[in-house]
């Protein structure tokens, strides 16, 4: 599984892994901050949601061009690491007021921009060579495990840093204080939520009146969120290491189609001519593609948003039995290693290659077993905690995934890059047909309002988890398959730009996202939310298997 690649694919996925688990971890936290600094209904928070995270995605259009035709890879993902640390820093200053974060937000976008795709192109390059060119796939599922490596650990840092500092202030967090103490301070609460937000500041211990206990609730609780969000600033300085002392893994890699025409050529770095006719059948192509992952992105994102509303207001809030085990970040990083043992004990040729993982699966067995019986009877699932579950399904199921592929490849069965992007269509409207039927029933969002928001009836965790397991193996069939087309199909002169259309589709789609988060609180019923997304999801797979012939013609 990790034999047989260049060795700049590890040195690029570490580096991009602690950018990753900074921006995953602001983003855990995100949308709660928004409402609990800001009092912001589910409307705007969707509207500034949205629009963060399409500029996030959109401008790696921008740094692809900066990269083609000036800086070149390298120098532009260097210049974007340092503008997103400026970002981060200032999103994680207390206090700071609507226009600073705003501002902030844009830095961080830009960098982001600047470094995303540029990234990739790069570990694309690796792979032009005739040695490396059948390992692509693979090659980009490694590289999207290992960002999921820092997004399955994000979540528990921002929780970690923010019951710490809630803490030290005496309080803790409960998901309908927030909603409740802004209805208070801005004379919108009714009788019922004046009694329920009264017993909540006595369960915290404060004696004061609830306009001094709602105010200092905010602002302890805003001010946490900034120390979670300052967790980013330091993995960018890890990031930028990595990045700076790697670079003659990669250096290879870091150069545009510009670079390359003034370079002598080499059996490695031969240039790829291709017709006028075939450099316009293929931006077609990915123009085609392009249109599909703009539906899966606007409802995959709804993790951070509607899906995370739901943990917040419909899901239990402590978990018991073999559930708790998912709400331990270190719980899970034990099966994931546990996993990757295995497969590298029935891999592995020699006997000294089967013993040392054998050895560590038997430390991890060890351990999770530890864990498991010292573990409270009852485990607390905060909101935020939902968002690692994808990351670790992916680097858990990864491996798996790269099996299978292999086993079709080698039987000549292995469905094309685009029918791998039209299959996980279909399983992300299975994913969200979970949430569909758990959530008959039960009261919309609109309906919750004069309790905080949330409901009294609460399903269990097991649901949405359910649903995220459903939506990674989606995510596994399209979001590296897709990045793997985009480098395979670009035309070479055109490589960061067509990366960066990539980001600027996944940008729409992600600015789509408040439009599913404008129904939270419509007077559509619950179960309406999620059909939305599964509509979307199945309209999107019929419209790429309409056009596979096309698609599968400019990958020959």
């Amino acid at each position: 599984m990790f034999k047989n690649h260049p060795k700049g694919l590890y040195a690029l996925a570490l580096a991009n892994t602690g950018e990753r688990f900074g921006y995953y971890t602001m983003l855990a936290i995100f949308t709660l901050f928004l409402q609990a600094k800001f009092g912001l209904s589910a409307d705007r928070t969707s509207d500034l949601f949205g629009g963060f995270l399409a500029l996030v995605y959109f401008l790696p259009v921008l740094g692809g061009f900066i990269a083609d035709k000036w800086l070149g890879y390298g120098k532009t993902v260097f210049v974007g690491i340092i503008i997103m640390f400026v970002g981060y820093v200032l999103i994680a200053i207390p206090g700071m007021g609507m226009p600073v974060l705003i501002g902030a937000l844009v830095i961080i976008a830009l960098g982001t921009g600047l470094f995303k795709g540029n990234l990739q192109v790069m570990v694309g390059n690796l792979y032009d060579e005739p040695k490396y060119r059948e390992r692509r796939d693979p090659g980009f599922s490694l590289f999207y495990m290992a960002i999921n490596i820092g997004a399955m650990f994000a979540p528990t840092a921002a929780t970690k840093v923010m019951n710490y500092f809630m803490a030290k202030e005496g309080l803790s967090y409960v998901a309908n204080i927030p909603a409740l103490a802004h209805q208070f301070l801005n004379g919108t609460i009714d009788a019922v939520g004046t009694a329920k937000l009264t017993e909540l500041a006595g369960a915290q211990s404060f004696n004061g009146d609830l306009a001094a206990f709602s105010q200092h609730y905010i602002d302890q609780l805003s001010t946490s969120y900034n120390y979670g969000f300052g967790v980013a600033c330091i993995s960018l300085v890890v990031s930028m290491l990595i990045y700076v002392s790697t670079r003659k893994l990669y250096k290879h890699a870091d150069v545009n189609a510009k670079q390359l025409a003034a370079k002598p050529q080499s059996a490695n770095t031969v240039a790829e001519n291709i017709s006028p006719k075939e450099t316009k059948d293929r931006i077609v192509a990915l123009g085609l593609v392009f249109a599909v992952v703009i539906f899966f992105w606007m409802s995959f994102h709804q993790n951070g948003l509607t899906m995370t509303f739901f943990a917040r207001d419909y899901t239990q809030k402590f978990v018991e039995g073999w559930t708790r085990i998912g709400f331990d970040v270190f719980n899970l990083a034990l099966i994931a290693v546990a996993i990757y043992a295995i497969f590298s004990i029935f891999q592995s040729k020699e006997s000294m290659g089967k013993l040392i993982p054998a050895g560590i699966l038997a430390l991890c067995v060890a351990g999770f077993a530890y864990r498991y019986m010292n573990m409270e009877p009852q485990v607390e699932s905060a909101p935020q905690m939902f968002q690692h579950f994808n990351p670790f399904f992916v680097v858990a199921l990864t491996p798996f995934s790269i099996a299978i592929f292999a086993w079709l490849a080698k039987m000549r069965k292995e469905p094309s890059t685009p029918k791998k992007i039209g299959y996980g269509m279909f399983i992300a409207a299975a994913g969200f047909a979970i949430l569909a039927v758990v959530s008959f029933g039960l009261n919309s969002p609109a309906e919750l309002e004069s309790v905080g928001g949330v409901s009294d009836t609460l399903v269990s965790p097991n649901w949405l988890i359910g649903t995220y397991l459903t939506l990674t193996f989606a995510e596994l069939f399209l979001s590296p398959m897709g990045i793997s087309f985009v480098t395979k199909v670009a035309p070479p002169k055109l490589k960061g730009l067509m990366m960066g259309g990539w980001f600027a589709a996944t940008a729409i789609g992600n600015y789509l996202t408040s439009v599913i988060g404008k129904l939270w609180e419509s007077s559509i019923p619950l179960w309406g939310v999620w059909a939305v997304c599964i509509g979307c999801c199945l309209a999107s797979a019929i419209f790429i298997f309409s056009v596979m012939k096309r698609l599968e013609k400019v990958t020959k």
